[in-house]
């Protein structure tokens, strides 16, 4: 059986399996500097020295240091960004919002229908335009194919047609796209 380790010859010193690798207890219970020989010379290049652990252990607590201040100015950036994330939008709204009012007002006292239902259109058309250029698409699902990832079927009903069977007969809840991502599926009727 081959030994594991080979200890120095020195009467003076033994292994301690308590101590790190490299590090010597001599007889007396006191450790000996693993960065010097038993003869009290310099160890040789390629071990540390206490000044070269010292320097890199501040760079570590420093660095440490950095990364829990970035961690914390990040999050705080984040907090920031989600509570003012919505302040575009809102302000493209505002003239909208705006508009409803003066519609309101406009039309409180008149019994026309067809006056309201004017502003009402206007009004919508804004709106719109508004969220189009913010990036809103409405998705357009009647008369085509059944897409589990687009639309979420609601019921099926017989097919008023051949052409309908297995189509989407009527659209319930209008599906929109944000950009590339679906943001609501649409509520859909298949034909049978």
């Amino acid at each position: 059986m081959a030994d594991e380790t080979t200890l120095p010859q020195d009467d003076n010193l033994t292994a301690d399996p308590n101590h790190v690798a490299g590090e010597m207890t001599d007889v007396d219970g006191g450790t000996t500097d693993p960065d010097m020989t038993a003869t009290g010379a310099p160890a040789p290049e390629g071990t540390r020295t206490d000044a070269e652990l010292a320097d890199l252990k501040d760079k570590y607590l420093r660095l440490a240091a950095e990364f829990e201040n970035y961690k914390r100015r990040t999050t705080k950036e984040r907090i920031e960004l989600f509570k003012t994330a919505n302040q575009e939008l809102m302000t493209a709204l505002l003239p909208v919002l705006d508009d409803f009012e003066r519609a309101r007002n406009a039309t409180a006292a008149t019994e026309d229908a067809g006056a309201v239902r004017e502003s009402i259109d206007i009004i919508q058309n804004k709106l719109n335009k508004t969220l189009q250029q913010k990036g809103l698409t409405a998705m357009e699902a009647k008369g085509g194919d059944f897409d589990a990832e687009l639309h979420e079927a609601i019921t099926q009903i017989p097919a008023p047609s051949d052409d309908l069977k297995g189509k989407i007969v009527d659209v319930v809840e209008q599906g929109y796209y944000l950009g590339d991502k679906v943001i609501r599926h649409a509520k859909v009727v298949l034909g049978q």
